[in-house]
């Protein structure tokens, strides 16, 4: 009783995160909302097979999955590998492949609580004059764009840049109920505003609501930027990656980091000469971490 109480609390937890009725998901999981209601108060103990159900029916993340089954009683389901074990070599080798191929471009390969794990040269665009406070033990993505000492200042968007980062950030949060992920929003929520807010909330002029324009000294430089994960992941390590690659959104951009190619180095994010080669390396083990865009990408983010 004591496995079905626990289980049982779990499930109501993710099913009221996702925000549906009992019958809602008794449908989705080809149950009825009676079990679901037995499961859920604990009079009732659901076998592996209907918590993976109901894992699917949620959308629960592989690491919450495993939680999950271990609640139940069950062994988890899913492997949680080191980024350098030899199961994922073929995976390694399909990001080394992006990050090198996209260049002169930005790349950056990171994990479930946005710390980075690896990324190309042309990535010290994004990250040059940033102090080393921010960059070690390992840079995070969040607080290097938004912390006041990094990209932040170089922005000529950065109210709306914010903006989206702590809205993204906070329904991340909200959908896994990650607490690392929670711990980290609260951090970023802390950081001061920009100087004047309201200066650059203006309404978009290009397909992108947030494009992010960095004043560099050659110009103003614009790029967008899109997500790209794994599909259909059985390992939690390869299930929380995922690689942002930007790209320039006019000529000048496209041009500026044409120019730039060949003259800079991934030190500036991680440290060290290491390129999207010797990610592996760069990314130690993918549970370390923090201490603590629309409805389609969301999700997609939600489920790292």
């Amino acid at each position: 009783m004591q496995n079905s109480s626990r289980i049982g609390a779990l499930l109501r937890e993710w099913r009221q995160r996702r925000k549906l009725s009992q019958l809602d998901l008794a449908l989705a999981a080809d149950s009825s909302a009676r079990h679901v209601s037995y499961l859920e108060n604990g009079r009732a103990t659901p076998s592996r097979a209907m918590v993976l159900r109901l894992c699917d029916a949620l959308d629960v993340p592989l690491r919450e999955r495993n939680t999950l089954l271990l609640a139940a009683g069950y062994a988890p389901a899913y492997r949680e590998s080191r980024l350098d074990d030899a199961e994922l070599a073929a995976a390694r080798s399909a990001v080394a492949t992006m990050l090198a191929a996209h260049e002169p471009y930005p790349a950056v390969v990171v994990d479930r609580w946005w710390n980075v794990v690896a990324g190309n040269s042309a990535m010290s665009v994004l990250t040059a004059g940033i102090p080393e406070h921010l960059l070690t033990p390992r840079p995070n993505v969040y607080r290097l764009v938004l912390h006041p000492d990094g990209l932040l200042a170089r922005l000529a968007n950065p109210a709306q840049v914010r903006e989206l980062f702590v809205e993204r950030l906070g329904r991340q949060a909200d959908a896994t109920g990650d607490e690392r992920l929670r711990a980290l929003y609260d951090e970023v929520l802390s950081y001061p505003l920009p100087m004047d807010p309201a200066a650059d909330r203006t309404a978009p002029s290009g397909p992108f609501q947030v494009p992010v324009r960095i004043v560099t000294p050659l110009g103003e430089i614009a790029m967008f930027s899109t997500m790209a994960t794994f599909g259909a992941p059985a390992d939690v390590t390869l299930s929380e990656l995922a690689i942002e690659l930007f790209y320039p959104l006019d000529e000048f951009t496209a041009a500026t980091l044409r120019n730039l190619e060949g003259r800079r180095g991934f030190a500036a994010v991680n440290g060290s000469s290491e390129t999207g080669s010797d990610w592996a390396e760069s990314g130690a083990d993918a549970s370390d971490g923090v201490d603590g865009a629309e409805d389609h990408v969301d999700r997609r983010e939600e489920r790292r």
